[in-house]
């Protein structure tokens, strides 16, 4: 989105904008903490199913009764080992109901949990638990517990850790390493002794205590530890609560990574304070299998995710049958008419509404439940910006997709209401927030759902906020005049060109990675550059496919992404968010990258956002090549064959002309 396009609508001063006709009331000092409000929906609910967990394929069900249970004697095992109040638990792996009873029992000690992404590599582990100053750590299966044993010597500070996958576990002989029925068993001992101490522990908490510690993305530098209040996850939920409601017998699935801000707050948080059932899919491999069996009412998935399911379906429909094809092309376009008048406020008409009608049973009905949403009520995108195509093709297909604009200091900021979903925005104010556009286009933000500060970070803190008490994000947006808020891009990654015209890397990338043939993409430009160049990372099942429907023989995914037919299917699909752009962000050149962006190699942050800087400077080569006139890029790609092999291989990594 070019910046001269909206400086008409936005007016230079700073405005303060508030949501009106919501009252959001104090908090219960009785239900103030997350363990208190888990005491209470335990005995409201206790004969009834709490979590769901799919094991060996079959769904182990844990009623609000065990659930109890079992925080009690994890918390009770934890104050054994002498863990006191305000000291800090780190814990990591997949989201299990483990995970869960272990942040209730922490936080009914008294103490600080800390969720660590699973996929955190051996440095990015031993720095979470270093700087958090963890003293236990809870670690899902051998995998978690090798890489702590790695660790052993620089992690002093750590007394124990409790692992809760015994697999390939029997082996281990160590006193650090203790198992989950270990801890348990503990905490039953030492209720013989203490047995009022649970209930005592859990009524000494207050609101105002620190729950958690979130850790920031990091795209530009080390990620800090965002201090975040019981009372903060707690008005989050209460805020959302105003616009659309949560019941006792929604499902929800918790797939997103429990490091992830939004996922503590709808799922660990939002759990406790409406009691509803949690199901935790297998394995990331199975998710999509245990998705449909499930067919939840409620579900938060990052952008990312979104993406990949938009792209999946597109090429499962033109891999499927004649019939199911042609049925798709002929009421796809009723179902999108529908959408587009819907966001424009129109009036549908009745022949629209009734081919609506047909499509809903020919082709959106059964598609929905080919994804597991046929029940869906709540389904959520956040952190990076999705698209408007891919929220435009989700609502087409019967699935009301809403955005959730946010960060890890603030968690929930704007959101898009019931029937007043509007493409283009990241949705409107939450009741209880105020939202402050700075001079400077800055989004910045007031509510009880602010953090506390950074751990160990007082400069840092005092930085976040301006005079007013409003956190300043960093990002750039503006409030239309129905209310919806536009986001921008970053402050610091808006790109001004030579010309003197700005465009917006995130607006554009988003509009490309609704291609089934992309799953990434960054954009470049800068004051030295005269136009916008991108480099691709191919979508590599969904284009193996395509190759192998049309003849294109390719031996890796190297070979593959050079291919003269890949190129051209990508110019195309970017020829096509071109024509929607104004002149000066248009794509003038490209690349496809021989390799996929990777988080292990810092290219990516753990929640897949691109880290620009360090992107531009590893394929600086190749952007240099797209600014004078090179026609290919040499570079060095370690490959992996299909007997395990590996090797390095030199290739040539095209320059294409858009």
């Amino acid at each position: 989105m070019v910046i001269d396009a909206v400086n008409t609508q936005i007016k230079r001063e700073a405005q303060i904008f508030t949501p009106e006709g919501h009252h959001i009331p104090a908090l219960d000092k009785d239900k103030d903490t997350l363990p208190k409000l888990f005491v209470d929906t335990a005995k409201k609910y206790w004969g009834k199913i709490a979590m769901r967990k799919k094991r060996l394929g079959i769904w182990q069900e844990y009623t609000w009764e065990e659930s109890y249970q079992k925080v009690h004697d994890l918390a009770l095992g934890l104050m054994s080992l002498g863990l006191q109040r305000g000291e800090k638990v780190a814990i990591i792996g997949e989201n299990d109901p483990e995970f869960y009873w272990a942040e209730y029992a922490t936080h009914s000690v008294g103490a600080i949990s800390t969720a660590i992404f699973t996929d955190a590599n051996p440095q990015e582990l031993s720095y979470v638990i270093t700087n958090s100053e963890a003293v236990i750590l809870f670690a899902h299966d051998q995998e978690q517990c090798d890489k702590a044993l790695e660790l052993r010597d620089k992690l002093p500070n750590i007394r124990k850790v409790i692992y809760w996958e015994e697999r390939g576990m029997w082996s281990y002989d160590d006193d650090w390493l203790m198992s989950f029925d270990e801890l348990l068993a503990l905490g039953q001992e030492y209720a013989k002794t203490h047995p009022n101490a649970f209930l005592n522990s859990v009524a000494q908490g207050n609101g105002e205590d620190i729950a958690i510690f979130s850790y920031t993305s990091g795209t530009t530098s080390l990620p800090k530890a965002a201090m975040v209040r019981h009372r903060n996850l707690i008005y989050a939920n209460v805020h959302t609560q105003q616009i659309i409601k949560t019941y006792q017998t929604d499902n929800y699935l918790s797939f997103s990574p429990l490091a992830w801000i939004t996922e503590q707050s709808l799922g660990v948080a939002a759990h406790v304070l409406y009691g509803f059932q949690v199901n935790f899919p297998e394995s990331p491999e199975t998710v999509q299998t245990d998705l449909r069996e499930i067919a939840p009412t409620a579900l938060l998935f990052p952008s990312r995710i979104w993406e990949n399911l938009a792209r999946t379906m597109q090429m499962r429909v033109n891999d499927s049958s004649w019939i199911n094809r042609l049925l798709y092309m002929l009421f796809m376009p009723v179902a999108y008419r529908v959408i587009d008048l819907e966001d424009k406020g129109k009036p549908i008409p009745f022949m629209t509404k009734f081919l609506r009608g047909i499509a809903e049973w020919a082709i959106l009905q059964p598609l929905r439940d080919k994804i597991g949403m046929v029940r869906m009520r709540n389904a959520f995108t956040s952190g990076s910006v999705l698209s408007p195509d891919v929220l435009r093709f989700f609502r087409a297909v019967g699935v009301e997709l809403r955005s959730l604009y946010g960060s890890t200091e603030m968690q929930g900021v704007t959101m898009h209401y019931p029937n007043r979903i509007k493409l283009a925005s990241v949705g409107e104010i939450m009741p209880g927030v105020e939202i402050k556009i700075a001079e400077n286009r800055e989004i910045r933000v007031r509510s009880r759902a602010i953090f506390a500060g950074y751990y160990k970070a007082e400069e840092k803190t005092a930085e976040a906020f301006d005079e007013d008490g409003f956190f300043k994000t960093g990002d750039a947006g503006y409030i239309g005049a129905d209310g919806h808020l536009i986001y921008l891009d970053r402050v610091s990654d808006m790109i001004e060109l030579s010309n003197g015209e700005s465009f917006s890397p995130q607006f554009i990338e988003g509009r490309l990675k609704f291609s089934p043939y992309i799953q990434d993409v960054m954009t470049i430009g800068g004051f030295d550059m005269a136009f916008v160049t991108a480099i691709v990372i191919i979508d590599f099942d969904n284009v193996s496919r395509w190759a192998e429907k049309n003849r294109v023989n390719f031996t890796t995914y190297v070979d593959l992404t050079q291919k003269p037919q890949v190129y051209d299917i990508i110019r195309k699909e970017i020829q096509r968010v071109n024509e929607d752009l104004p002149e000066a962000a248009r794509i003038r050149k490209f690349v496809i990258l021989h390799k996929a962006f990777d988080a292990d190699e810092a290219e990516l942050t753990r929640t897949r956002k691109l880290r620009r800087k360090a992107l531009e400077q590893r394929y600086g080569m190749m952007i240099d090549a797209m600014y004078t006139d090179k026609d290919e890029v040499l570079v060095s790609a370690e490959v992996k064959y299909r007997d395990g092999r590996t090797g390095v291989v030199e290739t040539a990594v095209r320059v294409m002309d858009v």
